[in-house]
């Protein structure tokens, strides 16, 4: 008589949140956090980094600024959109799983995009990379308010905060003497050794549940609609402010109007799919939250002055104040360096003060610096461009690490991933329209004035021109702090 087969072990449990945290005891949510932060930096570099490989790719591609552009905005627009499908997608496959596709896909853009011999792949590799950055974003808000005690969560945001702010404050600089050594394709290779780190890092320290803790489930597909919805409206809105820049008003009148339409149907489709019990990408009842809803409009103003100010004060710089290349990056680290400090203390004072004190305090910074800006002339000293950068990079310090804390905080915890998704997306959103409205901004007041970047020499009238656009974003800035006051907790809950 055959004797029976002894019986199979079963295949050990995929790692949980649980087990994970039985295995590396208390610090391992900082092993998680510090996971996902190399990820999250290698993302943030290659938004950043390309925009010193583009003069040399439109050489190598006989490219004009239009179609050359086109890499920095495929990016966006992809970033943006796919942000919504975060929490869907962790929902579904679960944190590891999640982080390390974005990681693998990330990988491939840098790769295909770095080898490419035709635009349209080059074009391609670059919407791979933002649909893989704009997933992986969100992540960190969700782990911190998941994983963090609240009196850890300041810190951990200052932590987080400090390490994303090195990547676009140093990727540039290393970036420049990369295309100097071997050409433009290296910056897309950059990305390689801190994906593969990050992936290292995922199958180390990553469980494999979905937030919450619970395990991934198939649960309700994608809601299709409304991620076309989402992405017609972005793309008209980028599009129809670049038509603006230029001589076609009625074309840009056109796009605006359906971006306005494509988001109207987008609000309108969300309540009709979740009152059909299905899953929304934006979960409108995130907005009956007040201070999410006051956070979003932060977020969103927030975005546009910081995105703005991005493109204008290198312009500045450069064609208002005569300054080379070489000075731009000079004058603007220091500003990146206390920018990174900043936020690592900030980050420890969330956990002890109130988050809309903070936020305010960082606005208030922000539009002083912009203020600032307006005295300068071009016999001006250069340390006064250094000081009013510091204070502007100072505000923003404050407004990093509290911004999420202060709106997501009262979340019910089911909705901290849908959360945490639709404030970057409205930040994303509003950062893509920033940069569009200060270059029409500034076109507009430099004819006003009579002049044009076209001319060589810089005047009173030219600096009278960015004033008045410096001007606006402190105003911007000033709205926002209005938004930000009610950022605090009702009494009731105090």
């Amino acid at each position: 008589m055959t004797p029976n087969p002894p019986p199979e072990a079963a295949p050990p449990a995929p790692p949980s949140l649980g087990t994970m945290r039985e295995r590396y005891g208390p610090r391992y949510r900082w092993y998680l956090l510090l996971s996902v932060m190399v990820g999250v930096m290698a993302s943030i570099m290659s938004s950043t980094i390309v925009n010193v490989a583009i003069p040399g790719m439109s050489h190598h591609f006989s490219l004009g600024q239009e179609r050359a552009q086109w890499v920095s905005s495929g990016f966006m627009v992809a970033m943006t959109v796919s942000m919504l499908t975060t929490p869907w997608l962790l929902s579904r496959y679960g944190y590891r799983r999640t982080y390390a596709g974005t990681m693998v896909l990330l990988l491939a853009g840098g790769v295909a995009g770095g080898l490419a011999n035709n635009f349209s792949l080059v074009l391609l590799a670059r919407v791979a990379e933002g649909l893989a950055a704009g997933v992986v974003q969100p992540i960190p808000a969700i782990i911190i308010l998941r994983a963090f005690e609240p009196h850890e969560q300041g810190r951990a945001s200052g932590i987080f905060g400090m390490g994303v702010v090195l990547a676009p404050a140093i990727g540039p600089s290393i970036g420049g003497v990369l295309v100097d050594l071997f050409g433009w394709r290296s910056i897309f290779f950059m990305v390689v050794p801190f994906c593969l780190a990050s992936l290292w890092l995922a199958y180390k320290f990553v469980p494999t549940t979905a937030p919450g803790g619970v395990a991934a489930t198939r649960g309700s597909g994608l809601d299709w609609r409304g991620l076309a919805l989402g992405t017609a409206g972005t793309l008209c809105l980028l599009n129809g402010l670049v038509e603006l820049r230029g001589d076609s008003p009625l074309q840009a009148a056109l796009l605006l109007g359906v971006a306005l339409a494509a988001f109207a149907a987008f609000v309108w489709w969300q309540r009709r799919f979740a009152a059909s019990g299905g899953t929304p990408l934006m979960n409108l009842a995130l907005f009956q939250y007040r201070q999410f809803a006051m956070g979003s409009v932060v977020a969103f103003i927030y975005g546009t002055a910081l995105f703005g100010s991005t493109y204008l004060l290198p312009v500045y710089m450069q064609v208002g104040l005569q300054l080379s290349a070489s000075h731009v990056g000079t004058i603007l680290l220091p500003a990146g360096i206390v920018l990174a400090v900043t936020i690592a203390g900030v980050g420890r004072l969330a956990d002890r003060q109130p988050t809309w004190v903070l936020v305010s305090i960082g606005l208030v910074l922000l539009a002083v610096s912009f203020a600032l800006m307006m005295v300068l002339r071009l016999d001006s000293a250069l340390w006064l461009l250094v000081a009013f950068a510091i204070i502007g990079r100072v505000g923003l310090g404050f407004i990093l690490p509290s911004l999420n804390l202060g709106s997501m905080r009262p979340l019910a915890k089911p909705l901290i991933p849908q959360g945490a998704s639709a404030i970057n997306f409205l930040r994303m959103l509003g950062g893509a329209a920033g940069v569009s409205l200060c270059a029409i901004m500034l076109e507009w007041r430099l004819s006003a004035h009579g002049d044009s970047l076209a001319n060589a020499a810089s005047s009173p009238a030219r600096l009278a021109a960015f004033d008045e656009v410096f001007a606006m974003l402190a105003g911007l800035c000033a709205l926002a702090i209005c938004a930000a006051w009610q950022l605090r907790q009702p009494a009731r809950q105090g």
